[in-house]
């Protein structure tokens, strides 16, 4: 079997968990902090579908769905023959902590040092977006991790 590799990141977010849960799920509420458009079928097999600020969408299926506790779902890249559609898993806990939610999120299955770099890339900059709009702030305009609306 081939190495996988894997990106992790926690952070606290001060909103409730049913909150951040729905900024999560939610697709006017996705758009807020990620992308363009997002579709979700909130039950184990149902699409999660996310289109990017550039040309690129993400697809995968849900496997777990926990409300407000756990989403697990299937996580790659049309047109990405490296990270295709379902390759990866994308594990996201929210656990009430000091007043707040603590956000884990665990993306495996990625193919390569490079794309555990950029997928780290792209995690820290969206993970910063939701934890700013789950809180009540603005994130403003989501330009992508490298900070243009081609990322």
């Amino acid at each position: 079997m081939p190495e996988s590799f894997v990106v992790q990141r926690e952070t606290q977010i001060a909103a409730p968990r049913a909150s951040v849960f729905a900024f999560l799920t939610d697709p006017e509420k996705i758009v807020q902090w990620m992308g363009s458009e997002a579709v979700t079928e909130m039950h184990p097999g149902g699409l999660y579908l996310l289109k990017g600020v550039g040309s690129s969408t993400a697809r995968g299926t849900f496997r777990e769905v926990v409300p407000v506790h756990r989403l697990a779902y299937s996580f790659g890249w049309e047109g990405n023959e490296e990270v295709p559609p379902g390759s990866g898993l994308i594990e996201i806990d929210l656990i009430e902590h000091d007043g707040g939610t603590l956000l884990r999120m665990t993306h495996s299955g990625l193919p390569s040092a490079a794309h555990q770099a950029s997928h780290a890339k792209g995690w820290i900059h969206y993970i910063d977006r939701l934890t700013k709009v789950a809180s009540g702030q603005d994130p403003g305009p989501d330009l992508g991790p490298n900070g243009t609306r081609n990322a």
